[in-house]
Formats: C-alpha cells, sequence, structure tokens
C-alpha cells in the first residue's frame, strides 16, 4: 500500500470527500464494518481465538480478493476518482486493522499505524494502543452485497478446483 501510495502522492487527509461507488470498495468497508463488530463482540465474551481467527479471514478476503481485484485501479496512470476511491479504501481497512491486531500482535499493529497514522494526523494518539477501539457502524454493512460478492468468490473456486482437476492451467 506504501509503495503505491506514495507513487501516487495518496494522501489520506484529502480522501475526506470520496464515493465509494465501486462494489468491491463497498464491499470490503462492509466485510470490514462485520469484522469490527464481530471481534468487538467476541472479545467481550473473552474469545480471543475466535475473533483472531475472523481477522484472519479478513486479512485473506483483503489481499487475495479485494486487492487482487483492484491492481487495475492502482496501476492505472491518471489520478481519477475511482484510484483514490481504492486507495481510501484500503487505507481505511489497513488503519482499522492495525486497531484491531492492537490487543493479538501489539508490534505489529503498532508498525502498521505508525506508517499510516502517526506521520500525517499529529492530532491522532501517537500510539495504537492509546487510541480508541473501532465502532461497528451498521450505516456500512450491505448483505445482500456481501452475499453476491461470496458467491461470486464459491464460483471462482470452483472453476480453479475443476481446472485443477482437469489439469488445465490457469495462465
Amino acid at each position: 500500500f506504501v509503495t503505491y501510495a506514495n507513487i501516487d502522492k495518496f494522501d489520506p487527509r484529502a480522501a475526506s470527500d470520496v464515493s465509494f461507488s465501486n462494489e468491491l470498495d463497498r464491499w470490503i468497508l462492509s466485510e470490514l464494518n462485520q469484522l469490527v463488530a464481530r471481534v468487538g463482540k467476541e472479545l467481550d465474551s473473552y474469545n480471543p481465538t475466535d475473533a483472531g481467527r475472523a481477522i484472519g479471514d479478513f486479512v485473506d478476503d483483503l489481499s487475495n480478493w479485494y486487492v487482487r481485484r483492484s491492481r487495475r485501479r492502482f496501476w492505472k496512470s491518471e489520478n481519477d476518482a475511482d484510484k483514490m476511491a481504492a486507495h481510501s479504501t484500503l487505507y481505511r481497512s489497513l488503519v482499522t486493522l492495525s486497531k484491531l491486531l492492537a490487543p493479538f500482535t501489539p508490534f505489529v499493529a503498532e508498525e502498521l499505524y505508525q506508517n499510516l497514522v502517526h506521520p500525517l494526523f499529529p492530532e491522532e494518539p501517537v500510539s495504537v494502543h492509546l487510541a480508541a477501539f473501532p465502532a461497528a457502524d451498521p450505516a456500512w454493512t450491505d448483505e445482500q452485497l456481501a452475499q453476491d460478492i461470496h458467491l461470486a468468490m464459491k464460483v471462482c473456486s470452483l472453476g480453479l478446483a475443476a481446472r485443477s482437476k482437469a489439469g488445465i492451467k490457469v495462465r
């Protein structure tokens, strides 16, 4: 993220009015919101194992589905609204992840926070461990979109399995 954001001179301070019209953006932000709710619930119930697993599943979806399918958006030469939305979505996801990870992997979470937040927002807490734990916002949840994307993921997975069984290479 940092490499591409620096190349594109992405500034999250200027991204406050970004419109998240892309379905992938809305999906991953919905998943992030659901993750925040689940991790909070699991930690409140003293169940860190399931909370950690949920974070791991989200990171898998973020890297293997969102980032991979958004590569063209990050790589294109013009800095348009779509590219700004992709950067903003990934930035928001990573900052929220750093806060969710703080109780589990304190040093990794701190490194993420120091790279993403502290240099740009000096008014924010100096450490992820002093920042407020994220709160879920039901307005970001889109159950229908989540079901649609998960169906597409399953179809892709079944297609890859069929190709593998038949010995057909992906590329």
